[in-house]
């Protein structure tokens, strides 16, 4: 198969698709690998590494495009990249369709193979390819927080750790999940005072379990959301429906209502944001104050450490490229349930049921 890497082009996006490692053992399998010049270069993987791994560089987007049987991305393709796609081009990379109706469409004007990397899921619900960019976004977050409750940021100006005779920060974090559970092992690391709040009581059970007991956890639900986040300093959203927009947890009331210069970091932006003050931001510029609060809701937040990032998504997607590469969509989805989640649009018709009742079109389900 032809498989092609281009450059990133969401404003300081510095991840790329494949590394160089990735790239060689796909050649060895007979595969042709495209890549664009620079495309690592963010990362720290440069041309000559793709070259000596077998990868043919090419100057520009559009000629990746063009030779590429299936292009393999990082972060949802964008305008400019829309004219270059072509129908039965396999797309692989995170899509997050259901916050995104222009993107949805084009997808299906286009009758592209959309299979998004959030919604690969295995028997045991977990989101393998979703995962490790949630760890890196929830570790992240509690860092962004920081900076966020600093004075110079429109913050209180308070210390998440305190120091002798000072109390520490108050974190709350909604959600228990992958990025919910780093996002409460950094706070509480550091020395904050924590609450996870998630609708599962077995996860908050296995969390106060792993965390032995240094994480207060607490049960999901409206009345208890608003309590904590009323009293909290640093407000971490991580809540997240595999495919779907996120729920709207934290009303504009509620955050009017917050400490002034408290903050508010969204995980859950690129899913639509788990607060109605929640808009995406860029990393290079993240910060924005709403209703007396700091909001950082960068919509690619691993993008600020890409070197880690990039290794630690190739490392997931990889197997499933391979197998993409090797038997082709349909054969490689008919043998594996888990990639089958992860078509999101073919051939002009939305194959995931949560992108299609985002926007109440119907959903066609593919049988292989």
């Amino acid at each position: 198969m032809k498989i092609g890497i281009p450059k990133e082009i969401k404003l300081a996006e510095r991840r790329v698709a494949a590394t160089p490692a990735n790239v060689k053992a796909l050649v060895a399998l007979g595969h042709k690998v495209f890549v664009e010049k620079g495309a690592g270069d963010g990362s720290g993987f440069l041309d000559e590494d793709y070259v000596q791994g077998g990868a043919k560089m090419l100057n520009r987007a559009d000629d990746v495009w063009e030779e590429a049987d299936m292009i393999i991305k990082v972060k949802e393709p964008l305008g400019p990249e829309f004219d270059r796609m072509r129908p039965g081009q396999i797309l692989f990379t995170y899509l997050h369709l259901a916050a995104d109706r222009e993107l949805t469409k084009k997808l299906l004007e286009k009758k592209i193979v959309g299979i998004g990397y959030e919604t690969v899921q295995l028997k045991d619900g977990s989101l393998p390819l979703l995962a490790p960019m949630s760890e890196v976004a929830g570790a992240l977050s509690i860092q962004m927080g920081a900076a966020c409750l600093e004075a110079k940021n429109g913050g209180m100006g308070i210390l998440l750790s305190g120091v002798p005779g000072v109390s520490p920060a108050r974190v709350t974090i909604l959600g228990g999940g992958v990025a919910g559970m780093a996002a409460a092992t950094v706070a509480s690391g550091m020395g904050a005072r924590v609450s996870v709040l998630d609708i599962s009581h077995s996860r908050l059970s296995y969390i106060r379990d792993v965390m032995g007991g240094r994480v207060v956890t607490i049960s999901s639900n409206p009345s208890n959301v608003e309590e904590e986040c009323l009293r909290s300093h640093l407000v971490i959203g991580t809540v997240l429906i595999p495919g779907a927009v996120a729920p709207k947890l934290i009303s504009r009331d509620l955050v009017r209502g917050m400490l002034r210069g408290a903050a508010l970091v969204d995980v859950s932006v690129d899913q639509g944001g788990c607060a109605e003050t929640t808009r995406p931001t860029t990393h290079e510029d993240p910060i924005y104050v709403e209703e007396g609060v700091v909001h950082y809701c960068v919509a690619n937040m691993p993008g600020a450490v890409p070197r880690t990032s990039t290794i630690a998504l190739t490392n997931a997607t990889f197997s499933y490229a391979l197998a993409l590469a090797g038997k082709g969509w349909q054969k490689a989805m008919a043998s594996d349930p888990a990639l089958k989640k992860g078509l999101n649009v073919y051939d002009g018709k939305i194959t995931c049921e949560a992108v299609a009742d985002s926007f109440k079109m119907p959903c066609t389900i593919m049988d292989f």
